[in-house]
């Protein structure tokens, strides 16, 4: 007679010959995946598809360069490039997307300022903007500029700070999104010169100028791309431009520091990121192609024509612009006081 003891031996027995092929198909399936990821890794870069996260919503500025450069990429490499936008929680959604996909340099972020600002106006983003990606090349750059409506009596800066001082807490600026590049820069404005002014934000960039040009706001920071055909009719009065030096977009138009204001030269960019630990020499490979694009000269006209200014550089070099302006929002921030959401 069987002892309970026996039967249980005899049970595992039974149970380890009939699990055996099912551990041999496991193996076999778990050899397989490595040597077709380990020929992935092998075969000539890029291979396959690859994958740009646009962190905002389809049909702005940067879905339109994505796609611009997309296009190009997939002439010279003959594979697929992907744009999928990936909007919400201020670009965190898609980052985060990116900072946790595989390490193989076919799926890339193209992203902008917000990258380095969000970690000091926003909680738990679940990614760190330095640690977590590998720079691959600064795309493009653009400005914000202070510009007023055709109905406010200051033409410069100085008339500006005058107005506003003499009649305290009776103006408002408007910006296009609260915790964006202009409504920092309008903070930064009101301390440096002493303002007392309230801030309106709007949905983004066009209908501010909307309402700016009709008179509704008087002042406010945008974007150039957004207000360019508006300066051009003369719709929308330039008073400063952010930069270390003058844009050759608006080579008329001063900028914060030569009329006396700090803290005004980070310009707003946009750039391609891979996630940390893709390959160097793929985010090499990639940085020299895109360098190559924006210097042809009819993709340069292209990008110049949504009122931005090429760029294409290294990934050393945009690692340099990352850490600079990741310690100079911090700063900025938090001397403005706007307060983590």
């Amino acid at each position: 007679m069987r002892t309970p003891a026996s039967i249980s031996t005899i049970v595992q027995c039974a149970l380890l010959r009939a699990c055996r092929p099912v551990a041999a198909i496991a193996a076999v399936a778990l050899l397989s995946h490595s040597l077709l990821a380990r020929a992935a890794d092998e075969a000539p870069y890029p291979s396959r598809p690859i994958t740009i996260i646009v962190p905002s919503a389809p049909g702005n500025i940067n879905d339109t360069v994505a796609r611009l450069v997309g296009q190009e990429l997939t002439k010279k490499w003959g594979q697929p490039i992907i744009v999928e936008n990936k909007p919400g929680a201020g670009t965190a959604i898609g980052t985060r997307l990116v900072a946790r996909a595989p390490k193989d340099g076919y799926t890339a972020l193209l992203t902008f300022t917000a990258h380095v600002q969000n970690p000091w106006l926003m909680q738990d983003l679940g990614y760190d903007p330095i640690k977590d990606f590998e720079p691959v090349s600064e795309v493009a750059l653009s400005s914000v500029i202070l510009v007023v409506s055709p109905t406010f009596a200051a033409r410069s800066l100085p008339e500006l700070v005058k107005l506003v001082q003499a009649d305290p807490g009776q103006y408002t600026y408007g910006s296009y999104g609260m915790g964006t590049t202009g409504h920092i820069l309008g903070e930064l404005l009101k301390r440096e010169a002493k303002l007392q002014m309230e801030h309106l934000p709007y949905n983004g960039g066009p209908p501010l100028a909307n309402d700016l040009v009709a008179g509704h706001v008087k002042f406010g920071m945008i974007a150039v791309g957004s207000s360019m055909a508006l300066l051009k009719a003369g719709k929308l009065i330039p008073l400063a431009i952010t930069g270390t030096s003058r844009s050759a977009l608006l080579p008329d138009v001063p900028t914060f520091g030569e009329l006396g204001y700090a803290g005004f030269e980070p310009d707003a960019w946009m750039g391609l990121l891979f996630p940390a630990g893709v390959p160097k020499e793929r985010a090499a490979l990639l940085s020299a192609e895109i360098a190559r694009i924006v210097r042809d000269p009819d993709i340069r006209a292209r990008i110049i024509a949504l009122n931005l200014v090429p760029v294409g550089n290294t990934p050393e070099q945009f690692a340099g612009v990352l850490k600079y302006d990741y310690d100079k929002w911090r700063d900025v921030i938090q001397k403005v006081g706007i307060q983590s959401q």
